[in-house]
């Protein structure tokens, strides 16, 4: 389809806009900020008003950020929250009081954008983060809470200086623009913290150049278990920092003890803005229980049991096992599996091996999407048996299970956004 230049569009609804905006650049993905920076330098957007916590990591940034929002809320606070992938709705990306922006706001801010853009030419998640800034500005929110896409260090939201960064955890993925080890990974991840200014990492065993890109930017460390500390006590749990103890907490709603590790970098960024932004006991208690965001170990409702998660590396993976390991079932899990073809697909699969009784492998209709037949044969190469057939989509690969599924058996949905978005749209849910 060929598209018509913007300006000349009778009608600009956001599907119109998403389109053309896929067209802007050659790349899906171009990490480097120089395009932001010019176009931020030109709507007067460089420096915002606004207070933010920039939030990177392998796994783990989107549950810290909504841990973030939700505490800040609950606190008084006018909050901005900048996620992606979205699930099922662009509008989802980006949040204003705990509300997704409408159609109309974002068509005005993509207007903007593209009156101050000239010749720059912006890939699509730069154009979105670009309008997450202007929206969050134009709102006069008092902070934003800013989860970076890939990386850190090139990446677009890290074109505004965060008040305080967060590295959730550091692990192989996204190989291609990032790096084969942990080091290199971990140098990306580090970019984005500031001289002078808080840098919180979550990661029990981070690759040193967490530690030695912080000393040689002059940021403030603070580390997991080194500078900030969980302590579990039955169906509580605490965090401290030096003499600053808050307990009695309640588990965040969203599953898994991993989000311990979350929830302890949000309370620290927060500690570390608390003479601009103080939150209460209260606040953090209400903030983690009503914190949920889909796609995260989301249980559905009914029987058999359907557990959607938007695993799609091998930190992840080995996450998601570790959880279901703990959700008590009588019967088998069955597992729909969706993924990309750029993942290291048998490293995902290989920690979910002992878990899952049956695989249903499905295509994902996406250009970056693995067919039925190579998840077939990553598989294979890990070790599963071939399992019966492939189906041609996420759709058909769910009825099946669900078909063959007892009420004792458990669904799990997993491999990508694209696999557990596709589920939930079809659920008409998010």
């Amino acid at each position: 389809m060929t598209l018509k230049p913007i300006n000349r569009l009778k009608t600009r609804t956001l599907s119109d806009w998403l389109a053309w905006i896929e067209t802007l650049h050659p790349r899906t993905i171009d990490l480097g900020l120089e395009r932001v920076h010019a176009v931020l330098d030109t709507m007067g957007l460089r420096r915002p008003t606004f207070t933010a916590i920039t939030i990177t990591g392998t796994n783990g940034k989107g549950s810290t950020t909504v841990m973030c929002e939700t505490i800040l809320r609950r606190a008084g606070y006018k909050v901005g929250a900048y996620t992606s992938p979205h699930l099922i709705a662009y509008n989802e990306r980006i949040r204003i009081d705990g509300r997704n922006v409408s159609d109309d706001d974002l068509c005005a801010a993509f207007e903007r954008i593209e009156a101050a853009r000239g010749t720059v030419p912006l890939t699509y998640f730069e154009f979105g983060t670009l309008a997450a800034f202007d929206l969050f500005q134009a709102a006069k929110i008092d902070i934003a809470v800013l989860e970076v896409g890939m990386g850190g260090r090139l990446d677009a939201v890290n074109a505004i200086d965060g008040d305080a960064a967060i590295v959730t955890a550091v692990d192989i993925d996204h190989t291609a623009w990032l790096g084969h080890t942990r080091e290199a990974i971990g140098y990306e991840k580090a970019g984005i913290f500031r001289e002078g200014r808080p840098a919180i990492c979550g990661d029990p065993n981070p690759p040193a150049i967490i530690t030695a890109e912080a000393a040689r930017i002059g940021a403030k460390l603070l580390q997991f278990n080194r500078d900030f500390f969980v302590e579990r006590s039955g169906t509580e749990w605490a965090w401290r920092h030096g003499e600053r103890l808050r307990a009695g907490l309640p588990y965040p709603s969203l599953r898994g003890d991993y989000q311990l590790f979350n929830a302890a970098c949000a309370l620290t960024a927060l500690e570390m803005l608390t003479d601009r932004f103080p939150v209460t006991q209260a606040d953090v208690r209400e903030g983690l229980i009503s914190g949920v965001i889909p796609g995260r170990f989301q249980v559905l409702p009914g029987r058999p049991v359907r557990v959607l998660d938007v695993a799609h590396n091998a930190q992840a993976a080995r996450s998601l096992a570790a959880t279901l390991k703990q959700q008590r079932i009588e019967g088998r899990t069955l597992a729909v599996i969706g993924m990309l073809k750029d993942k290291d697909i048998v490293s995902v699969i290989g920690p979910l091996a002992e878990v899952v009784d049956r695989w249903y492998p499905a295509t994902l209709h996406t250009p970056r999407g693995a067919t039925a037949a190579q998840l077939i044969e990553s598989l294979i190469a890990a070790g599963v048996p071939a399992p019966a057939q492939g189906y041609d989509d996420v759709h058909q690969a769910h009825a099946a299970a669900q078909r063959e599924a007892t009420e004792a058996d458990r669904v799990v949905v997993f491999g990508s956004f694209h696999t557990v978005g596709d589920i939930l749209a079809g659920l008409g849910k998010v």
